[in-house]
Order: C-alpha cells, then structure tokens, then sequence
C-alpha cells in the first residue's frame, strides 16, 4: 500500500514555521503481518502547491484512524493526548514518517526540543531527503542555539525542493538575525519573495537589510 504526505506551502510568520498539523496525511488500508521493510520513499514536485512525499508501507485502519484522531487533538491545542496516540501510532507503523514528523512538531510546540529533535532524527532515518523534517529541525537546532545545524538543515531542506518557501524565510532569518551574514540573508529573502512576491513584511526586512548594508 501507499502512505502519502502532501505538503502544500503557504507562508509563514518571521519568527518560526508555522505548525501546521495535518499537512502529513496518512492512508491506510488492512494487511497481514509481513516483516518491517524500511519503506521506498519518493518525492513528487508540484510546483504550484508543493509536493507529496509517497512511502510504500503497511499501515492498518486502525493506525490511520488513530493517526487522524491524533491530529484533530493537535489541531484543538490538546497537545498531551495527541502526542500520546502519536506515540502509540509510530510504535505500531515504525516505518512512516508522517507521526514522527507530527510528533517533532508536537513536542516543539509544548516545549521540548529534545523529544522534537529525536522524533525529527528518526524520520530523517527513514527518508533522508524530507523536505519538512529537515525545516522542522532547523527550527529544533536554532531554539537549540545551534546555528550551523540549522543552516544546514534548512539548506537541506531546499536543496530537495528548492521551492519550499518555508525554510528559505527561516534560512534568510536565521542568516540576518543570527548569523549576521547579510549576503546569505538578502539572496535568501529574495529568492523568497520570487515564490511569495505579496509578503509586505518580507518587503520591509528586505529594504531595512539593504540599508544596514549600505545599497
């Protein structure tokens, strides 16, 4: 069977990636009990709204009805009870991405970087070219202090969709705020407003950048 992710890209606030539950949508459907086989992973890009991560594993009924329980609590802001079925969902499809990347998300958004790194580390075992994981984890590193990490997190992350406007807005953040390295700040701000020229804020940060260096 097939587990699809579909990510469409919407824009962001300045500070962090918004956290957007549900964006991993998880299929399943009955199967036998079969030996765990790490899944084939592939990316699809769709330049207009994003891309679709598409995994070949087993997943239950049950898992994927729990898997959607879990994301109306995170969606309701009961941040406990959803984490704790993801926990119990990843457990039981070891080899899907979608609940370790929900529950990087999860436990960044309680505060708990260390479990959100660890989640986000482990779905980057099952497919190292996730564009989400590794912005979420850019996010985990820069919470962290650990800016180089996060760059190249971020950078990661556009090097496998290069499109995906979130993580070029927190790299061009990273860079100006944290890094103080202005032309990496400015050529990623601006490869942003390519994908998302309507985004006055980013306008202003771009004019403000300018000044400061003397253009």
């Amino acid at each position: 069977m097939t587990v699809s992710h579909h990510h469409t890209v919407t824009s962001t606030s300045r500070a962090t990636l918004a956290l957007l539950f549900g964006a991993l949508l998880l299929a399943g459907c009955s199967t036998t009990a079969t030996e765990p086989q790490r899944p084939m992973a592939n990316i699809e890009i769709h330049e207009a709204v994003g891309f679709t991560i598409i995994e070949e594993v087993h997943v239950s009924d049950a898992d994927r009805l729990r898997y959607d329980e879990a994301l109306r609590y995170l969606r309701d802001g009961s941040l406990e009870r959803g984490i704790a079925i993801l926990e119990e969902v990843a457990a039981a499809a070891p080899l899907v991405t979608a609940p370790r990347i929900d529950l990087g998300i999860a436990y960044h958004r309680q505060g708990n970087l260390e479990a959100a790194e660890a989640n986000l580390k482990q779905a980057l075992e099952l497919n190292a070219n996730h564009p989400v994981a590794h912005n979420e984890l850019g996010i985990v590193y820069r919470k962290s202090g650990r800016f180089a990490e996060a760059k190249q997190s971020y950078e990661a992350a556009i090097a496998v969709y290069p499109g995906y406007h979130h993580a070029r807005r927190n790299l061009a953040i990273l860079c100006d705020l944290y890094l103080a390295d202005l032309d990496c700040a400015l050529s990623q701000y601006e490869a942003y407003m390519a994908t998302v020229p309507a985004d006055a804020e980013a306008s202003m940060w771009i004019a403000d950048l300018r000044n400061r260096m003397g253009n």
